[in-house]
């Protein structure tokens, strides 16, 4: 009977096998190493890409909020020259008034009255005076409804009053400036009430007639 050792063989068998296994695990350790860093490049360049888009919305905002700014500082420039010109063109309207004031204070002033205050607000005038008598005051009145730059004479306030030595007639009244326009007057609309001048001239009438008594 003849017998054969095949212990050689199985040994060389396993280291084969042994072999093929490390290979294969090797193999299969490489793959999943480039697999890994395929993947880890791919992240890196999709960061990367998305950090330059991010990069580029903050350049975009920053030079929006710059335009926004400078459409801020146009819009108040343009207001302020829009302002100044209204300015300009209401001093073109009421340039010469205090000229024109003046020159019919002096004018329309009667003997015997003299003013201590004149006071302009737009186109409303008030005078602060002293009067011989309530005649003159009235006589007054009816001089500056008289001008022709000058109506509205209204009677504020008028009292007895003592100034060196001498009894006097203290009055405060106003007056408007015709054909000049008021920059704080509200314009009026079509619809707006218009001033009854019968009612006005009745009630100056009425005051003048007062203090002549």
């Amino acid at each position: 009977m003849i017998r054969i050792n095949l212990l050689p063989h199985r040994a060389a068998k396993r280291a084969q096998r042994k072999r093929e296994f490390n290979l294969i695990l090797l193999g299969t350790l490489v793959a999943a190493a480039a697999i890994w860093y395929a993947g880890k490049l791919y992240l890196d360049e999709s960061i990367a890409e998305q950090q330059r888009r991010n990069d580029l919305l903050v350049a975009e905002n920053k030079k929006l909020d710059g335009q926004i700014d400078e459409i801020k500082k146009l819009k108040d420039q343009t207001a302020q020259l829009l302002a100044r010109k209204q300015v300009v063109e209401t001093l073109q309207v009421n340039r010469g008034a205090s000229v024109k004031l003046l020159d019919q204070l002096v004018r329309q002033l009667p003997d015997g009255v003299y003013l201590k205050q004149v006071k302009q607000t737009g186109t409303k005038i008030n005078l602060v005076g002293l009067a011989q008598s309530n005649a003159r005051v009235s006589t007054l009145m009816r001089n500056l409804e008289s001008s022709p730059y000058l109506t509205g004479a209204e009677l504020v306030e008028i009292k007895a009053v003592t100034d060196r030595n001498q009894r006097l007639n203290e009055f405060s009244l106003n007056i408007s400036l015709k054909g000049l326009e008021d920059p704080n007057a509200k314009k009026a609309g079509p619809g707006s009430p218009q001033p009854n001048a019968a009612a006005s001239q009745s009630s100056r009438e009425k005051v003048m007639q007062a203090i002549t008594k």
